[in-house]
C-alpha cells in the first residue's frame, strides 16, 4: 500500500483542484490521507485566490500596457503623520505584468513579512527611487508640500524614466502623464511596491535614530504620537528630529520658549 508520506509527496505537485489525483486519494479511508488531501486543497485555493487578487491589482497597468506604455512607475510616500522623523516616498518601476506574492499596500502586510516583500521588490523591479524629506523641511514648507517633494525626489532617480505615473491620492506638477489613484497601495501593484519600500526604509531611519535618541521608542512607533513616545518627549523633552509645526510638539516648544 501507498505510505501516507508517498501520497503527500504527490499531493504537493499538484495545482488543479480538479486534478484526477484528489479523487484517487479520497477512496482511501485512511483518516491521515483525507488530512493531507484538504490540507492541499486548502493551499491550492490559497493561491489561486493570491493570483486572483495581483491580477485585479494589475488592473490600472493593464490599461496603460494596452496603451502600448511599458515604464510605469508606482509612487506612495509614508510617514505623513508622526510627530518626529522624515517623510519618506518610493517610486518604483516593475517589469511588465510582475506579481509578487503578497505584495499590498504596506498597512496590510504582517510586520514579520516587511522585510521579505522588501527584498523580493528590490530583486524585480527595473528601478527604485527613493526621496527623504526631513522634518526641518516639514516644518518649513508643509507637510502636504514635503511629501510632493520627496516624491517629485524619489522619482527623479528612476533611470529609465517613467512614461507614466500611478501615485497614491495625489497629482504632481510633472511632464509626466500620470493617474492619481485613491487608495492607490491596496489597488495597484506598482504603488504597493512603492509603498512597501518607503515603508521598510523609513522604519530603518527610525530605528537608527532610536539608537541615537533613546528613550522615545522610535524603533517600535516610528515617531508616532504613542503613549511611550509621549511619555519620552514628558521626560526628555523634544529633540532635534522632531516636527516643531505639529502638535502638541508645536505648543510644547512655544511654552518651553517662554519660561
Amino acid at each position: 500500500m501507498v505510505t501516507i508520506k508517498e501520497i503527500k509527496e504527490v499531493l504537493a505537485k499538484i495545482t488543479d483542484l480538479e486534478s484526477p489525483f484528489f479523487k484517487e486519494f479520497e477512496k482511501d479511508s485512511r483518516a491521515g490521507v483525507q488530512k493531507e488531501i484538504q490540507k492541499r486543497k486548502k493551499a491550492i485555493q490559497v493561491e489561486m485566490d493570491e493570483e486572483l487578487r495581483l491580477e485585479s491589482m494589475l488592473s490600472y497597468e493593464k490599461e496603460l500596457y494596452a496603451q502600448g506604455i511599458s515604464f510605469i512607475a508606482g509612487v506612495d510616500e509614508v510617514g505623513r503623520g508622526p510627530l518626529a522623523g522624515p517623510v519618506v516616498a518610493a517610486a518604483v518601476i516593475l517589469p511588465q505584468n510582475c506579481k509578487i506574492k503578497g505584495l499590498n499596500d504596506s498597512k496590510k502586510i504582517p510586520k514579520k513579512k516587511h522585510e521579505e516583500i522588501f527584498q523580493a521588490v528590490k530583486d524585480n523591479a527595473l528601478a527604485i527611487g527613493i526621496g527623504v524629506m526631513d522634518n526641518h523641511v516639514i516644518d518649513q514648507v508643509n507637510i502636504y508640500v514635503a511629501t510632493k517633494l520627496a516624491m517629485k525626489e524619489a522619482i527623479s532617480q528612476l533611470e529609465p524614466q517613467p512614461e507614466h505615473l500611478l501615485i497614491d491620492a495625489m497629482k504632481l506638477d510633472l511632464p509626466n502623464s500620470q493617474t492619481s489613484i485613491i487608495k492607490g497601495d491596496a489597488n495597484s501593484l506598482s504603488i504597493a511596491a512603492a509603498s512597501i519600500i518607503a515603508k521598510v526604509t523609513r522604519d530603518k531611519i527610525m530605528a537608527n535614530y532610536d539608537e541615537e535618541f533613546p528613550g522615545y521608542d522610535f524603533a517600535q512607533n516610528a515617531g508616532y504620537g504613542t503613549a511611550k513616545h509621549l511619555e519620552g518627549i514628558e521626560k526628555h523633552g523634544v529633540t532635534s528630529i522632531h516636527r516643531t509645526s505639529f502638535e502638541p510638539i508645536k505648543t510644547i516648544v512655544s511654552e518651553t520658549s517662554k519660561r
